[in-house]
């Protein structure tokens, strides 16, 4: 796991104390997107190597009774100073029930 997955996991599981969490870099597959390769030259990294496109699936019982909105909202908010620098991408995946 590369250091922003890391720094996402440890966030998420800081703030929400997830049953689940699996933090997935899918960088590689967005290698000729234009947005990863001006991430990968913004870092000095090879297009699709960056950890700049992120899946993460998340359960928590803290989430648990928001609507979905909220429930985005309150990751993003934890994730906010990563999102503005570090990430491009994140697809999010909040499982409840």
């Amino acid at each position: 796991m590369g250091l922003i997955a890391a720094s996402i996991k440890e966030k998420l599981e800081k703030a929400f104390n997830p049953t689940q969490l699996d933090v997935i870099d899918e960088s590689h597959k967005h290698a000729g997107h234009a947005g990863a390769e001006a991430h990968a030259a913004k870092y000095g990294q090879k297009p699709g190597s960056g950890e700049s496109h992120f899946h993460v699936i998340i359960a928590s019982e803290t989430l648990t009774p928001m609507n979905r909105l909220a429930r985005h909202r309150a990751v993003m908010d934890v994730l906010a100073d990563l999102m503005i620098e570090r990430v491009h991408a994140l697809r999010l995946e909040v499982v409840v029930g």
